[in-house]
């Protein structure tokens, strides 16, 4: 940790807190919810961006509303750990506009897709063009029937 991650307090905790909740509030609703004055707040806010704390804001798109109605979680096991290898699998995988999540993993398995499509024909469609070309010992999917929690806000308040 560089010595500016070490000037972290708890205004800025509560700063990444409340943006973690709504990155659209404005800088006096920011200021008023964590208790500084709207220039203090904002100085602050710019040296976290500047740290890297905050990179860029989000909306929370209801996808099954537009037709995105099947989440599939997918584990893979490959036969494969080059450098090479992983470098070409992880450039075709970040083509692939039904991957909203991607990881390499340790354990049995090396890599765990996380993707959203419209239903299961879409999930073999992504299928067909995730294994095009590369040789996977396994592809295996699990299918998720609901997201009971979801971007869940990561409780900052244990890291003080």
């Amino acid at each position: 940790m560089n010595d500016e991650l070490k000037k972290i307090d708890a205004f800025d905790m509560k700063i990444l807190t409340a943006m973690q909740i709504d990155a659209n509030l404005s800088q006096r609703d920011l200021a008023e919810k964590v208790g500084l004055s709207q220039n203090a707040c904002w100085r602050r806010l710019q040296r976290l961006h500047s740290l890297g704390l905050i990179r860029g804001s989000h909306s929370d798109i209801d996808l099954q509303a537009l037709g995105l109605d099947l989440t599939v979680f997918v584990m893979i096991r490959t036969r494969h750990h080059s450098k090479e290898w992983s470098e070409g699998f992880r450039a075709h995988v970040e083509r692939l506009p039904e991957v909203i999540d991607f990881y390499r993993i340790g354990g049995e398995w090396d890599y765990l897709i996380k993707v959203v499509t419209k239903g299961m024909s879409g999930y073999d469609a992504f299928y067909q063009k995730l294994i095009t070309n590369f040789d996977l010992a396994t592809v295996t999917g699990f299918f998720s029937m609901e997201a009971i929690i979801n971007n869940r806000p990561v409780d900052l308040s244990k890291l003080r």
